[in-house]
């Protein structure tokens, strides 16, 4: 779907997707698919449909390598609540190589994946769901900055395999977000996404205005 129905009743059927698009969006949070599934079926381009057991005359959806093409720019919105903000800051940070380098062998000693990160000259915010050992994260990270954490956070993605084709998508994205506070953007690491972080409450706000600003019209061969 274009997003979760429970979010927003308006949510489309998506006919076909790619590979790469269901990839993002199970790891940011869609449902129906976990993102080690179609693991195998990437690796031998087998076609992969993903259907509704509770209507079963309804065509699914088909996931393959490359997906058709579609004039919208957005092909699904994603979101994943409860979400921890970390920020680091530290003037070590100007100018030298391999500061990166040492916050990230924190969060893998402790086994604890990372989501979305932004950087600056001196400061680096990242996110984490997982958080049972966030303190001694945060411990670890006191010995090379300052650390400020915020929890009750949510990732909304924006998805789509030719968003970064189109222009003015990100001016759309902000648009529909004016009236929030946006606590991070993402866009670049991956030319399929853009990923916002905002407050948990107001996330089916985001989540609505996204979906009315990129799907008020729809491409009929994409989507139902």
């Amino acid at each position: 779907m274009t997003t979760d129905p429970r979010m927003v009743k308006e949510a489309r059927r998506i006919k076909s997707i790619s590979f790469n698009e269901a990839a993002e969006l199970a790891y940011f949070g869609a449902k129906v698919l976990h993102p080690a599934t179609i693991v195998p079926a990437v690796r031998k381009n087998i076609p992969v449909h993903v259907l509704n057991s509770y209507k079963p005359d309804q065509e699914g959806t088909i996931i393959t390598e490359e997906a058709p093409s579609c004039k919208n720019p957005v092909k699904a919105i994603a979101f994943k609540s409860g979400i921890t903000v970390v920020n680091v800051a530290s003037t070590r940070m100007l100018m030298a190589y391999g500061f990166l380098k040492k916050i990230f062998e924190i969060f893998e000693h402790y086994q604890v994946p990372v989501d979305v990160v932004a950087t600056s000259e001196v400061s680096v915010s990242l996110t984490v769901d997982e958080t049972s050992r966030l303190w001694d994260i945060v411990t670890d990270l006191k010995k090379i900055g300052e650390v400020n954490v915020e929890g009750s956070k949510s990732i909304v993605c924006c998805v789509g395999d030719n968003l970064r084709d189109i222009p003015g998508v990100p001016h759309i994205a902000f648009s529909a977000l004016q009236d929030l506070k946006i606590q991070m953007i993402s866009q670049g690491a991956s030319a399929i996404n853009i990923t916002f972080v905002i407050d948990d409450d107001r996330l089916p706000e985001a989540v609505r205005g996204l979906h009315d600003a990129f799907f008020s019209k729809v491409d009929p061969l994409i989507f139902v």
